[in-house]
């Protein structure tokens, strides 16, 4: 649901104002991050179609500029700690967009963290769970979130329903428990933060490339693991982000669908 402040505002769709309230609503100048969040590629001045995807690539360009769109939003964005040539991949990607003036919005770690829309704080909301406390330090802040069930529920059964409400493969380490209550999430390649679940005594976590390095961490501090997938577990935020910005403007909004299967 759109938040209090923000709903029931008719907002004419001109780019600069959804800029403006996408800069806002995921506060991007509060996180530390390699990616370059907000605005990245400037095109069309007059928004009335918008394209979500996860990924900023080729493949999502060309779909947005099918489906008529004047602006694409994603997650992972294609300019990270800076430009250093506009050559090759990075020309072929930039003329593209500007040829067709599409502009181009990035939300990284913003969209990690968000404790509504957020991927982390999404896939909670899959389990029907609320963020209890943040969890997942980065850089001096915390990207995700932790959550408890009130009656212990079976690995399995969530593995289960996170494979379902994802519609992707899943792979369960069950170092821990098979009944758990507390759970800590971290979306995409948020394995490292098994250090962390470890020092909090945390049943399961959840996230969705879990490395090898980080493999035993997991097995000798008793802590179950599911790695449900860097890009299924990133679609939620995008997805929900897209719901956000259609109740706040007279824009038509679709989600692409890219998935890599990692």
């Amino acid at each position: 649901m759109l938040p209090a402040e923000y709903r029931g505002v008719s907002v004419v769709a001109d780019l600069h104002g959804i800029v403006g309230f996408l800069d806002e609503y995921l506060r991007i100048n509060e996180f530390p991050d390699k990616s370059r969040n907000g605005l990245q590629v400037e095109g069309k001045g007059e928004v009335e179609r918008i394209a979500f995807a996860v990924d900023a690539c080729m493949e999502t360009f060309e779909r947005a500029l099918k489906g008529n769109a004047d602006m694409l939003i994603v997650h992972h964005g294609i300019i990270w700690g800076g430009i250093e040539y506009v050559r090759g991949l990075v020309q072929r990607r930039l003329r593209f967009l500007l040829n067709d003036e599409l502009n181009l919005y990035a939300a990284h770690i913003p969209l990690d963290a968000h404790p509504e829309v957020g991927n982390n704080a999404q896939l909670l909301k899959l389990l029907e769970l609320d963020p209890r406390e943040p969890f997942g330090e980065y850089n001096g802040t915390y990207v995700g979130f932790m959550g408890e069930f009130e009656e212990p529920k079976p690995v399995s059964l969530i593995a289960q329903k996170l494979a379902e409400g994802l519609d992707t493969n899943v792979r369960s380490f069950e170092f821990g428990g098979e009944e758990v209550k507390s759970i800590a999430v971290m979306s995409g390649l948020g394995s490292s933060s098994i250090y962390e679940a470890v020092e909090k005594g945390v049943d399961l976590f959840i996230t969705g490339e879990f490395l090898h390095q980080d493999f035993h961490v997991a097995k000798e501090g008793g802590v179950n693991v599911i790695a449900a997938g860097h890009y299924a577990t990133e679609t939620l935020g995008v997805k929900a982000l897209m719901e956000i910005v259609k109740g706040k403007f007279d824009v038509e909004v679709f989600f692409i669908d890219a998935p890599t299967g990692l």
